[in-house]
């Protein structure tokens, strides 16, 4: 009789994880971007890591360790020494006769076998699995911190180099350390490029710039700013779409400091003039993230902001996006259409990438030919022909879309509609038998077709192509860990558009007290804010007689389309999100 091998989805399912269709999901999903199915599965919110690694520990016939609560045997620490652990990210936890079993994250680590062979003096490695961040408290609880710098020959104690490695560290007492264990002299920006480059080498600036990152990656963050002052250098980190000031570090380390983030970004150390990018390809706990980089002259010195792409957010469906039953139902409708061209607006920050991938991931299929050009691509996708703007060498999007019109696509992305020459072919394209999708920068979803025109495209070929647009922003939700209802007067939804039944109407709200969860905010992650315009007869003439937008947005609201505050007072009623940050996203002047 033939067995199926089983793998780490089996296993969860008769753990009763998830359920068979939970299963399917992450299944298509690993078709589409192929990867480890277990992450996949983390990514999708169907699992939690310690669920994942339970369940690899059991296909592998090796022990689980929760280090939380197994006692460590002090004669296991004493086997290892601090350097070789911290090195290779591992933790001895019991030593029995000639066996010590090993926790580590990765069991596959080679090297870390090797290594721990020799310094044991031929003891049998007893591998067994427990979570990185488990390990680290392990490590640092349990061992006195002097092996990391002490020698400096010794390899630094993170392992980003040029993207290789997992980013691991001690948080941010892992900073101050290192701070205090840089005994080198004041290095400033008019020193010598190479000793700049001897400097930002040394063990404590590499401890410092990888936890700096590790912390960001580690709390959610979206970008990082390192930003010289007069007297110091301070480090702030986006969350949610909110700047926090994390720490600030001494003068004397920002010249090396931002050399080490050139040198990773691959940037040159010796240019200061003029602003440079560049990017960090960085692997944390399994997961690949990319390092956007840009490095920009300040009269303080160079100012530098990486953005944090999580490569597996593109896993993410539109069912995970926060879109209304009905709005999600009109863009399943549209996004499978033959022909047509599907717009995405919004301004700088509004998830509209994010929306534009999960499409492609939704209809992305083998009998499809999808085509997309992008400045820069910011996700990769299996199955999918992405093209990198390069403008340098004369690809802008309008050739690359010209030489598209030769591949025989079936659907095009276009990352964003910049000119006339740009949005003309894409209308060609949509008027030839292709479903375009791309982006603008508008306010609202009507000012879209309005946007349009100003750029020169005749209005009847707006009319003729367009058969959507999406408006969207971000708005921070409620944290669900310190979450508390409460009776609000229904005056206060007023700005939203609601409209009491009597005087005296309440309405129940939820909003959070501030825990150490959503550090002290009330707020943990975020969701879209949508308004969906479907394109019908009305819609089309009021654009060939170019209508005012006034008129336009009365016909879509009478075709069903939600403005971006009522969809926001939804959420609101719903306790997703709070009316603050609805007023904040939603609401500019003069509107």
């Amino acid at each position: 009789m033939v067995t199926t091998r089983r793998d780490i989805g089996d296993l969860l399912l008769e753990a009763q994880v998830i359920t068979p269709e939970q299963l399917n999901e992450a299944r298509e999903a690993q078709k589409a971007a192929p990867g480890d199915l277990g992450q996949i599965m983390i990514d999708l919110g169907f699992a939690d890591t310690k669920q994942v690694m339970q369940a690899r520990a059991r296909l592998m016939n090796i022990q689980f360790v929760d280090l939380s609560t197994q006692k460590i045997d002090p004669n296991a620490i004493a086997a290892v020494p601090e350097q070789v652990v911290r090195r290779h990210g591992v933790v001895p936890v019991m030593k029995s006769g000639n066996r010590l079993q090993v926790a580590m994250s990765d069991t596959q680590n080679i090297k870390a076998m090797d290594d721990l062979r020799v310094v044991t003096r031929g003891l049998q490695i007893v591998p067994a699995l427990a979570l990185a961040d488990a390990i680290q408290d392990a490590i640092n609880r349990h061992y006195k911190g002097e092996g990391s710098d002490s020698n400096p020959h010794l390899p630094a104690p993170t392992s980003i180099n040029n993207g290789a490695g997992d980013v691991l560290g001690s948080g941010l007492a892992g900073v101050k350390d290192a701070i205090e264990s840089y005994k080198s002299r004041e290095i400033t920006e008019d020193d010598d490029p190479d000793a700049m480059l001897q400097v930002a080498e040394q063990a404590p600036i590499i401890r410092v710039a990888n936890t700096i990152i590790q912390q960001a990656i580690q709390i959610g963050a979206s970008d990082i700013h390192v930003e010289p002052d007069r007297r110091h250098v301070r480090v702030r980190y986006r969350v949610d779409g909110v700047l926090h000031e994390e720490m600030t570090v001494p003068k004397y380390i920002q010249a090396p400091l931002i050399s080490r983030f050139k040198i990773m970004a691959e940037m040159n150390i010796a240019e200061r003039r003029v602003p440079q990018d560049g990017r960090i390809p960085v692997r944390k706990d399994g997961k690949d993230y990319d390092l956007r980089v840009s490095c920009l002259p300040t009269i303080w010195g160079e100012k530098i902001v990486c953005r944090i792409l999580d490569k597996s957010s593109v896993l993410l469906g539109l069912t995970k996006l926060g879109f209304l039953p009905d709005v999600l139902t009109e863009i399943e409708e549209l996004i499978v259409q033959p022909n047509g061209m599907f717009l995405s607006t919004g301004p700088t920050g509004s998830g509209k990438t994010t929306t534009q991938y999960a499409i492609l991931h939704k209809i992305n299929a083998v009998d499809r030919n999808i085509i997309t050009v992008e400045d820069p691509v910011e996700y990769q996708l299996s199955g999918i022909s992405q093209v990198h703007v390069n403008v340098k060498a004369g690809l802008t999007f309008s050739t690359a879309l010209r030489s598209f019109l030769r591949q025989d696509p079936d659907i095009i992305m276009v990352g964003e509609m910049r000119d006339l020459e740009t949005a003309e072919i894409a209308v060609e394209a949509s008027l030839t038998g292709h479903l375009v999708l791309s982006t603008l920068h508008t306010n609202n979803a009507p000012s879209a077709v309005i946007r349009m025109v100003d750029m020169g495209v005749e209005p009847y070929l707006i009319a003729a192509t367009v058969i959507g647009v999406l408006a969207q922003r971000l708005a921070r939700k409620v944290c669900s860990n310190c979450a508390d209802e409460y009776q609000a007067h229904a005056s206060e939804l007023r700005v939203l558009g609601y409209e009491p039944k009597d005087r005296d109407e309440t309405v129940m709200l939820r909003r959070g007290r501030g825990c150490e969860v959503c550090r002290h905010t009330g707020y943990k992650g975020r969701t879209g804010i949508h308004e969906m315009m479907m394109m019908n007869d009305e819609i089309a003439e009021l654009i060939v007689r170019r209508a005012p937008l006034a008129d336009i947005r009365e016909a879509g609201k009478a075709n069903g389309m939600k403005e971006l505050r009522e969809d926001g007072l939804e959420k609101v009623i719903q306790g997703i999100t709070t009316v603050d940050e609805v007023r904040k996203v939603v609401f500019t002047a003069g509107h």
